[in-house]
């Protein structure tokens, strides 16, 4: 006799950011009429990750050509535009500078220049004189201006995912367990006892996206090491006008210490990065030791530590010390001093690592048996959050 099992959803999305939210909204404009309940265990969405970044619109100059960040980067920037300009979200084309301040940096930077053709990006070369143009205040020897850059509210874009998907979303629910059965599907049991049964499970739980591939039963076969990435506020936001960026180490996924004018006029300054004692560490105060063990325990940890410790101990330089922030912020931004900068909410990267110590590069998408697991969406994926969750969407439907 066979069971009939009775599903609350075809689609069950764990995770209320924006990547979990442009799937659930891909997934219903793709197959009108399937049933699709996104969990959320915070108490509205975009609360890390999302909510936490500095809004930009990233054009996708720094990305590998062919990789899944250049081609998701470049066209979920012009689709976002386009999604905030019909709903009416805060929006601004800004473009951006990206700054040389020593020698070394110049072959670097004319690096990007070729990366950004070839990825299609228009890239307009500058002098040390002309930076002014852009930037009175900022100082370097060369500089690149990208204009297809811009930043939006980030957050009102997941709110606006969340209600155009009409999917059943159900905040404040923590996933404690999954039941995975390849001939059935999959049931969730929530921290409040209750019982939510699927046929598919996407998992685009950010921070916590290893742990929850590990209780489907699959092995993700990485580890997310938390980084957090500490901000200032720009007490004197006349000082900048836009975007200015220093050139990036390729070595590393981070875009060194920045100057962001968002869309409510102020600037933020930053982010350094440094390791989290907790996925959601905010501050050096929140350690949560069986976190923290987890990540110790992995291989890949120490791997990077022993291999960036030099990188490492300059940002938390960095962290630990204002002066020494300011000294890198000083760099592009001569003018600005210690009393310029004022503290503000920090946020969390979630970086996944192999064992090998190898830091993901790129996006990382995988399935299993009723499974779609997004393992790797670290920026640029709130700009590519469009693309992203179409893609993830195509598997999920095709594994239903």
């Amino acid at each position: 006799m066979r069971v009939r099992i009775t599903y609350d959803c075809d689609v069950l999305v764990i995770g209320g950011g924006i990547v979990g939210l442009s799937t659930a909204y891909a997934i219903t404009r793709a197959a009108p009429g399937t049933r699709v309940t996104v969990l959320e265990k915070e108490p509205g969405p975009a609360r890390h990750q999302t909510g936490r970044n500095s809004g930009v619109i990233h054009s996708g100059i720094y990305y590998r050509p062919g990789s899944l960040k250049a081609r998701y980067a470049v066209r979920g920037a012009a689709e976002m535009v386009k999604f905030c300009a019909e709903y009416g979200i805060p929006h601004a084309v800004t473009g951006k500078l990206i700054v040389a301040t020593d020698r070394a940096e110049l072959p670097r930077l004319h690096a990007l220049v070729q990366r950004g053709r070839e990825n299609g990006i228009p890239v307009r070369e500058l002098g040390a004189s002309q930076i002014a143009e852009y930037e009175p205040e900022v100082r370097g020897l060369a500089a690149i201006h990208v204009g297809t850059t811009g930043i939006c509210d980030f957050v009102a874009v997941a709110r606006q995912l969340a209600h155009g998907s009409g999917a059943e979303i159900r905040y404040g629910t923590r996933v404690v367990r999954v039941d995975r059965r390849p001939e059935r599907g999959v049931a969730v049991l929530t921290a409040a006892g209750d019982v939510v049964r699927g046929r598919v499970l996407v998992n685009c739980a950010g921070l916590q996206c290893d742990e929850i591939a590990r209780l489907t039963g699959d092995d993700p076969d990485m580890r997310i090491v938390p980084f957090r990435g500490e901000y200032y506020e720009l007490a004197r936001p006349e000082l900048v006008r836009g975007l200015v960026y220093p050139v990036p180490d390729p070595a590393f996924p981070f875009l060194g210490v920045h100057l962001t004018r968002g869309i409510d006029g102020g600037v933020h300054v930053g982010p350094n990065a440094v390791p989290a004692l907790a996925r959601e560490g905010y501050g050096w105060s929140t350690v949560r030791p069986r976190e923290l063990g987890s990540t110790l325990a992995w291989p890949g940890s120490w791997q990077i530590a022993r291999r960036h410790w030099r990188y490492g101990a300059g940002e938390l330089r960095r962290s630990l010390s204002k002066r020494a922030f300011t000294e890198a912020v000083g760099r592009l931004l001569p003018g600005v001093s210690e009393g310029d900068l004022v503290p503000t909410a920090a946020g969390v990267r979630a970086q996944a690592v192999l064992r090998d110590g190898t830091l993901v590069d790129d996006f990382l998408i995988r399935e299993g048996a009723r499974t779609v697991h997004v393992l790797n969406a670290p920026s640029p994926a709130a700009t590519a959050s469009l693309p992203i969750g179409r893609e993830v969407a195509r598997r999920a439907l095709s594994a239903l």
